[in-house]
């Protein structure tokens, strides 16, 4: 039951093969025989699962779009009733008081939550090691890691501990994890899922998307989360379409563009070659391919961590150890209080990002570093409007490199921040993007596929990553846990 993707879990639940409560056990089985090794959940909710289970077969018709299907949270996402810690220890006991609203939209449509997935701390992060309750192990060498921020989501995901999961994308937090996990991973158009209840990094970059085994399934659950939120002012009244339409086995009449810059220096041999290996599997399934460039990407890392890391250190003001969260025990007045309570509730990274973030805003260096990065963005937005009257989408790889050790750039912030170079683009224009199975490194590694495309252009990342993976059998290959 457990290998079985969303669309065969519904058809087994429809057809009486199991129940919701057998399937929803079964996962909770293979989660206590693998998440020793792995670490991906934080938090196990097994009781309210069941009684969640019970409930969906006691009515027996299986209707809601993902009626009994079991998945989890990244731990980021606010639940009624259940710790939700952005794996800080400033919220280790955090239980917030509601639910984020695209999660109260998964359960209208049925699903059942099986517990919360590990993710750096306040997402801040490309390999999960910054979380304050430890590293999640890569499913397929558990000597590496599994990516970040969504590097729990992903890795349960990869070894069938969920049938799927719900992370956010920053600057890659979604794709990079895919990549190295061997999933699928969707990061929407800024605004198409509402990021009410989810607890913020960059307010003008994060999104929420699903984490699956299918492209089908990927676009199943944006089917239930997308659309205009009254709690959400940046979720803007546009047509939410049947995603399902877009699921064809062929690229004929698409064309595809390859921007040059993607394939250059600091990307892995492996990895573009996979990646071309997955373009030529396109070629023959009908699709154009073009050259094109985009020269703006040199400066994406740069005009990213400026922008994200000041919006942070705002959002960051909030943790001040008197509202909720960790509350130091050793401070006589206020300001030693705020002092305290921050010291030892936030890890390095984050203290990091408060500082990178509040000089940038500081007299004298906003000119200098945000405004001017705020321009670049800008350019990098029209760039990419541009390259789409050209092309359908564009295809990349996703992350320069496979997973590489844990531990192996842990004390090197600028070789971690380098792992986002193929992603943060797409989150700086606001467009969409999608990591799809390509194929696996000398190494046995996994190696991702980018797809891009327009804003609320989520179609077509469906279309060419649904031929895609119908094409090839990436997709299908396990991970020995």
């Amino acid at each position: 039951m457990i290998d079985l993707t969303i669309t065969q879990s519904k058809a087994g639940l429809k057809e009486k093969k199991f129940s919701a409560t057998e399937l929803t056990r079964a996962y909770f089985d293979r989660i206590r025989a693998t998440d020793d090794k792995l670490h991906a959940y934080i938090t196990v909710t097994e009781k309210q699962a069941l009684e969640q289970a019970k409930a969906i077969d006691k009515k027996g018709d299986y209707k809601g779009l993902l009626e009994g299907i079991p998945m989890n949270l990244k731990d980021c996402i606010c639940t009624a009733g259940i710790r939700t810690t952005a794996c800080s220890r400033i919220l280790e006991n955090f239980i917030p008081p509601y639910n984020a609203h695209m999660y109260d939209r998964l359960l209208n449509a049925g699903v059942i939550l099986l517990g919360k997935t590990n993710t750096d701390e306040f997402t801040m992060g490309a390999s999960s090691e910054n979380s304050f309750f430890g590293v999640t192990a890569n499913p397929w060498n558990t000597a590496c890691v599994s990516g970040g921020s969504s590097g729990g989501p992903a890795a349960s995901v990869a070894a069938d501990q969920c049938a799927f999961s719900i992370g956010t994308d920053t600057g890659g937090s979604i794709r990079q994890p895919a990549s190295l996990c061997s999933v699928v991973g969707l990061k929407v158009t800024y605004g198409r899922v509402p990021r009410y209840g989810c607890i913020p990094y960059a307010s003008s970059f994060d999104t929420v998307g699903p984490i699956t085994k299918t492209v089908e399934d990927a676009a199943l659950v944006l089917q239930v989360m997308a659309g205009r939120s009254e709690k959400d002012a940046t979720t803007p009244d546009e047509p939410v379409p049947d995603y399902s339409t877009f699921l064809k086995e062929d690229l004929k009449g698409l064309t595809l563009g390859l921007p040059k810059e993607y394939f250059g220096q600091g990307v892995d041999k492996e990895v573009s070659d996979t990646v071309m290996a997955g373009v030529e599997v396109m070629k023959k399934l009908g699709a154009k391919i073009i050259e094109i460039s985009l020269p703006l990407t040199k400066y994406a890392i740069p005009t990213y961590y400026i922008l994200v890391k000041s919006e942070a250190s705002t959002n960051m003001a909030r943790y001040d150890g008197i509202k909720y969260g960790h509350t130091t025990d050793d401070a006589k007045e206020l300001q030693e209080i705020y002092m305290k309570s921050r010291s030892e509730g936030f890890g390095d990274e984050v203290k990091r990002t408060i500082m990178m973030g509040t000089y940038a805003l500081s007299a004298g260096y906003y000119d200098a570093y945000y405004l001017k990065a705020a321009k670049v963005r800008a350019l990098m937005k029209k760039e990419f409007e541009d390259a789409f009257e050209q092309c359908d989408a564009l295809i990349t790889p996703t992350s320069p490199t496979p997973a590489f050790r844990i531990g192996e750039k842990v004390d090197d912030p600028l070789a971690m921040y380098m792992c986002d170079i193929l992603t943060t683009p797409i989150n700086l224009a606001g467009i969409c993007g999608m990591s799809v199975p390509a194929g696996f490194s000398k190494k046995g590694l996994p190696i991702g596929l980018q797809v891009l495309a327009g804003q609320y252009k989520e179609g077509n990342l469906f279309h060419v990553g649904h031929a895609f993976e119908k094409a090839t059998e990436w997709h299908k290959k396990k991970p020995n846990v």
